[in-house]
C-alpha cells in the first residue's frame, strides 16, 4: 500500500500576520473558509475546484493553533482512514485527533509517529 503526501498545514497565532507573510513572501493564494474556520492555501495553479491542476505541488491550509496542531503538519492521502489508524497503532503511532468528517469532503484524523510527530490522514469522500 502506498499513500502519498497530500496537503500541509500551518498553525498560526496571528491569521492576518501568517496570511500576509505567505501571501507575501511566497505569492501563495490564499482563501478563508469561514465555515469551516480553516485557510485554504494554493502554492501554485489550481482548478475551480480549488485542487492543483498541475503536476509537482501540493496545497494546504492553515489555521489557529491548537494543542493538536501546534506545528506544521503533512498530511497523508490514504483510502480508509480506519484501516490507516489501526495500521499506525500496530506500527507503534497513537491517535491524537480520531477520524472526524469535514462537510461532504471527506475525513480528517491526526496521529503521532514513534517520534513524537504529529502527522495529518485525509480520507477522500
Amino acid at each position: 500500500m502506498h499513500s502519498r503526501v497530500t496537503h500541509f498545514e500551518i498553525p498560526y497565532d496571528d491569521g492576518d500576520r501568517a496570511k500576509a507573510f505567505y501571501r507575501d513572501a511566497f505569492g501563495w493564494q490564499i482563501v478563508d473558509m469561514p465555515e469551516f474556520e480553516y485557510t485554504s492555501v494554493a502554492t501554485g495553479p489550481a482548478g475551480e475546484d480549488g485542487m492543483p491542476s498541475e503536476a509537482g505541488f501540493i496545497g494546504g491550509g492553515m489555521s489557529r493553533r491548537s494543542e493538536a496542531v501546534a506545528h506544521p503538519v503533512i498530511t497523508v492521502d490514504v483510502h480508509d482512514i480506519d484501516a490507516a489508524l489501526a495500521s499506525i497503532a500496530d506500527a507503534g503511532g497513537s491517535v491524537v485527533v480520531p477520524k472526524q468528517q469535514v462537510g461532504e469532503m471527506g475525513f480528517v484524523a491526526y496521529f503521532r509517529d514513534t517520534e513524537g510527530n504529529t502527522m495529518g490522514l485525509w480520507q477522500s469522500a
